[in-house]
């Protein structure tokens, strides 16, 4: 027997979302009343009533005991059906995949991205909305002002759905559909790429690691990759999820992917490397050698996407996020195509590829996709880069060499000095806006400032504004600094410092991008007195 229970609670400070959903330490979301809360408003801002919803998460720490939690409320709201992955798993570009399959009313994913997780890690929900993409800040932000004034929450006193089991559940009224997380996407990639190519070409000896990190990408890297491709077993590496992520710290970067990274630049290296994240969303692509950065491989996928069938057509579009290098930009002004500039953020992408406008987006923190879904997506990144591989018949190194040799090279980097002191990020933050009106003109490390602003945003498709996504500090050669605050951790803040020169060759094409990047490096420590605000002289990770 079921019955409907209406909890009292009241209002819990600080429930507000960032770029990618609600993101706190577990404990905090394991806390009494903070999950329901923050569902329970969710549920009244989106409507719940008749409604069918996707729901899944990566896996990690609390994600099982969570979705059980969300299912019962979403029962209780009237929800009419709930198509969950296996396990309460799916990749966070396959419950895109799965909202816009299915026509449903959106979908709430369970993950803190490439945070890391378990017991006193991170945790973190966010909703997606009927296009299958991050709801846009106005729907955020009220549900952050319901979370201000709730007073209870619904919930259907139930036992547990068999999450385990595929196949139709029942809970109270509302239909529960567990699906399998994997085949669908599965079926999405082997749409848009030549899977007979990329079985020939491992059928042929090529060879490659995928790295998922002990995250969500497991099952589906050795399901696409091993099973479909042919690639040999043992391919996919740390390929069983776990709660924990294997105490790894599941963000594919050369820092925390370390391994790959050593692998791919011994005497035993593989044709290609690669790693995801917690949530399948971000990627990171590395040649045998030769380390890919992810402005340089948007750039590279863009120009190179029609050599596979799902963009044999060509592109409409290429959209990066402000802090992205402008390489793209270079490709999509060769093939006449419209480019954009847009905050930080995937939700910002989700007008223009809704309006046509785009097809492949990027943003320099290891994230690319294009319209086949709404989000970044990791391994479509990855098979991508295989499917021009096959076709060009050239190492990754040689493909980029092409690449510079005709787009010239935008040396870039990303600096990250992460849990610093909020109030003292905030303050430099505040000096160095206070700056800006006096900046152009001045010469730094030999290099003259010629403009310096706070990055604002009109989107060209409805028109909203979104203000202080950045200050950016332009030179005369070319070179730009970029300094952000990121919304994506749960401690502290991380200040991010953006690092970009460009050379347009024949010479200079080949430099250490730290050896290329050094004057623009101590400009950027000069102009925002890291060291003076933050006690810190040197980053924790360097991407």
């Amino acid at each position: 027997m079921t019955q409907i229970t209406t909890v009292p609670t009241a209002p819990i400070t600080g429930q507000k979302p960032g770029t990618s959903g609600l993101r706190k330490k577990t404990p905090v979301f394991m806390g009494r009343h903070y999950l329901e809360n923050f569902i329970q408003a969710t549920f009244d801002v989106v409507g719940c009533a008749g409604k069918t919803f996707v729901l899944g998460g990566d896996g990690r720490y609390f994600n099982d005991r969570a979705a059980q939690v969300i299912l019962r409320m979403a029962a209780a709201n009237g929800a009419a059906r709930v198509i969950v992955g296996q396990g309460a798993i799916l990749s966070t570009p396959a419950a895109s995949h799965l909202i816009r399959l299915n026509g449903t009313d959106g979908g709430i994913i369970m993950s803190a991205s490439h945070n890391p997780g378990g017991p006193e890690e991170d945790f973190g929900v966010k909703f997606n909305m009927p296009n299958g993409g991050p709801a846009p800040e106005s729907v955020t932000e009220a549900i952050y002002q319901r979370t201000t004034v709730i007073t209870e929450y619904k919930v259907l006193e139930a036992q547990d759905v068999d999450l385990a089991r595929i196949g139709r559940h029942q809970l109270g009224a509302m239909v529960v559909d567990v699906v399998d997380p994997v085949a669908d996407y599965a079926t999405l990639m082997e749409s848009l790429f030549d899977f007979p190519a990329l079985r020939a070409m491992f059928a042929d000896g090529f060879r490659m690691r995928m790295d998922s990190m002990c995250a969500v990408t497991g099952p589906y890297a050795v399901e696409i990759l091993e099973k479909r491709l042919g690639a040999a077993k043992g391919t996919c590496v740390n390929a069983t999820p776990l709660p924990d992520f294997g105490g790894m710290h599941p963000d594919p970067n050369p820092t925390w992917a370390k391994a790959l990274m050593d692998e791919m630049f011994s005497d035993t290296a593989p044709d290609f490397g690669a790693a995801s994240d917690g949530d399948g969303d971000r990627n990171m692509v590395v040649g045998r050698g030769i380390y890919v950065s992810p402005s340089d491989s948007l750039a590279v996928l863009a120009a190179n996407a029609h050599l596979a069938p799902g963009y044999a057509k060509g592109l409409k579009g290429v959209a990066r996020s402000m802090p992205t290098s402008a390489a793209a930009d270079r490709v999509a002004d060769a093939l006449g195509i419209g480019k954009y500039e847009t905050p930080t953020g995937w939700k910002f992408f989700g007008n223009l590829l809704d309006a046509g406008r785009a097809t492949i987006c990027g943003e320099e923190s290891f994230g690319t996709g294009s319209d086949h879904v709404r989000e970044k997506d990791g391994l479509w990144a990855i098979l991508l880069w295989l499917n021009i591989l096959a076709v060009r018949k050239q190492s990754v190194a040689d493909i980029l060499a092409d690449h510079w040799a005709k787009f010239g090279r935008n040396y870039y980097s990303r600096h990250d000095f992460e849990a610093i002191e909020s109030a003292k990020a905030d303050a430099m933050m505040a000096a160095l806006r206070g700056s800006l009106a006096g900046l152009p003109g001045q010469v730094v490390e030999g290099m003259t400032i010629t403009a310096a602003d706070d990055f604002a945003y009109t989107d060209p498709v409805d028109a909203s504004v979104s203000m202080k996504q950045g200050v950016r500090v332009m030179f005369g050669d070319g070179s730009r600094i970029v300094y952000r605050l990121s919304g994506t951790g749960t401690e502290g803040a991380t200040l991010r410092v953006y690092l970009e020169r460009y050379a347009a060759g024949p010479d200079g094409l080949d430099l250490d991008a730290q050896e290329a990047l050094a004057p623009v490096i101590r400009a950027a420590h000069v102009l925002a007195g890291i060291a003076a605000h933050t006690g810190r002289t040197a980053p924790d990770v360097v991407t």
